[in-house]
C-alpha cells in the first residue's frame, strides 16, 4: 500500500476496493465492554461549526451508532472549532480521556500536514485510533453561478476569490496548487469557521466560491444547489471520478507531466479519509473492537440508511482498520514526494 512514489500509482485505490464492511460479528471481550459503557456518556467531538459536512456526519451517525455500542451509551455531540479542526485533534491527543469515552471527527487533510512536517500539528495522526468514515466523497472546486466562472479556463482567465476555512486545510491547498502547476488565479480568503459560514458567503457574493466543497455533504446541506444551477464544479478531487460528475475533470488529470501528477495524487488521497471518526490513542484494544463493531453495524442499520436518505445525505464508508492503513500510508509517503508538495503548500501560508 506504499506506492506513493513519483509517476506511481497510488495503491490506496486498491486498499479502498477492498475496505467495504465485513459482516457485523460480536466484538471480543463484550461482557467487560458493555460493563463499561452502561450508564456513561461518549463526547463527540465535532472540529467545525454547526451546518457543515463534518457536523452533518457526525450528527448522523451519532444518532444511530448508540445503538450498536455494548451498554447503549449516550453520544453528545459537541462544536469544537478552531484551526481548522487542529483544536479538536489537539484536544483528543492531549486533553481527552483514553478510555473510548471521547469520539472526534477533523479535516481529512490534517494528516496529509503531519506528513509534510506542518509544525502546528502537534499530534500524531497514526497513534489515533480509526472507527471509520462514513462517506469517500470526492471533494470539488465550485462558483456560485453569478460569479461567470464555470471552468478551469475561466479561472485561468481572471481572478476569482475563494472561501477557505484556513491556510492549511483542503479548502485553501486545492486552489494554491491548482494556480501554481496549472496556472489558475484563485484568490483564498481564509478564516471561515466551517463549511455553512462559506456557503453563506458565496451567497452573499463575498467570494466567488469555495476552495473545498464536498460534493456528497454539498446535496445533503444545500440540495437545491445543483439541481438549480446556483453553483458550477470546476474541478473534483478524488482517486476516481464521481459518476455525477462524470464530465468533471479530476485534478491529477489536469497535470502536465507525470512529477506534477504524482504531486496531485497525493494531494488528492485524503479524500479517502472522507469525514473520519477516530478516538484517542491507548485505549483498550476491545473497546476500539467495540466502536468499529458498532461504526460497521450502524452503517448497515436500516434506520440509519433511512434517515440518509431522507436527508439526501451519501453513505460510502470505510472500515476502520482499512483507514488507519489509509492513514498511515499517507504519513509514511516516499521523502521526495512529500517534499515537493510541501513546498508548493508554503504557498498557502
Amino acid at each position: 500500500m506504499r506506492d506513493l512514489s513519483i509517476g506511481g500509482a497510488l495503491t490506496i485505490s486498491a486498499a479502498l476496493a477492498a475496505a467495504s464492511l465485513a459482516p457485523a460479528s460480536p466484538a471480543s471481550g463484550q461482557p467487560a465492554v458493555e460493563s463499561f459503557y452502561r450508564g456513561k456518556q461518549i463526547a463527540f467531538y465535532i472540529g467545525y461549526s454547526p451546518g457543515g459536512g463534518y457536523d452533518t456526519y457526525a450528527r448522523l451517525v451519532a444518532q444511530f451508532m448508540t445503538e450498536h455500542i455494548p451498554g447503549k451509551p449516550t453520544i453528545v455531540p459537541k462544536n469544537m472549532a478552531g484551526g481548522g479542526s487542529r483544536v479538536a485533534s489537539g484536544y483528543m491527543y492531549s486533553v481527552a480521556p483514553r478510555d473510548g469515552t471521547a469520539l472526534a471527527t477533523a479535516d481529512q487533510s490534517l494528516t496529509l500536514q503531519q506528513a509534510l512536517g506542518d509544525k502546528s500539528i502537534q499530534f500524531d495522526h497514526t497513534r489515533f485510533n480509526w472507527i471509520g468514515n462514513p462517506d469517500q466523497d470526492n471533494n470539488t472546486v465550485v462558483t456560485w453561478h453569478t460569479s461567470g466562472v464555470r471552468s478551469i479556463a475561466d479561472a485561468k482567465a481572471r481572478e476569482v476569490t475563494l472561501a477557505a476555512t484556513g491556510p492549511n486545510t483542503t479548502s485553501a491547498q486545492y486552489p494554491v496548487v491548482m494556480n501554481l502547476l496549472l496556472g489558475t488565479k484563485f484568490k483564498v480568503v481564509n478564516g471561515y469557521p466551517g463549511a455553512n459560514d462559506a456557503n453563506i458567503a458565496m451567497e452573499r457574493g463575498e467570494v466567488h466560491g469555495r476552495g473545498s466543497y464536498g460534493w456528497g455533504t454539498g446535496k445533503a446541506t444545500r440540495p437545491a444547489w445543483p439541481k438549480e444551477g446556483k453553483i458550477s464544479v470546476l474541478v473534483q478531487i478524488g482517486l476516481t471520478r464521481s459518476s455525477e460528475l462524470a464530465d468533471v475533470p479530476l485534478l491529477i488529470e489536469l497535470a502536465g507531466n507525470d512529477d506534477d501528477r504524482a504531486v496531485l495524487r497525493l494531494l488528492s488521497a485524503p479524500v479517502a479519509i472522507g469525514k473520519p471518526i477516530f478516538t484517542t490513542p491507548d485505549v483498550p484494544q476491545e473497546r476500539i473492537e467495540a466502536l468499529r463493531h458498532a461504526f460497521d453495524a450502524t452503517m448497515k442499520d436500516p434506520a440509519f440508511l433511512g434517515q440518509a436518505r431522507l436527508t439526501n445525505t451519501s453513505i460510502n464508508p470505510v472500515a476502520g482498520d482499512a483507514l488507519q492503513k489509509i492513514v498511515g500510508d499517507i504519513v509514511s509517503a516516499p521523502e521526495p514526494l512529500r517534499q515537493r508538495l510541501g513546498k508548493l503548500l508554503e504557498a498557502a501560508q
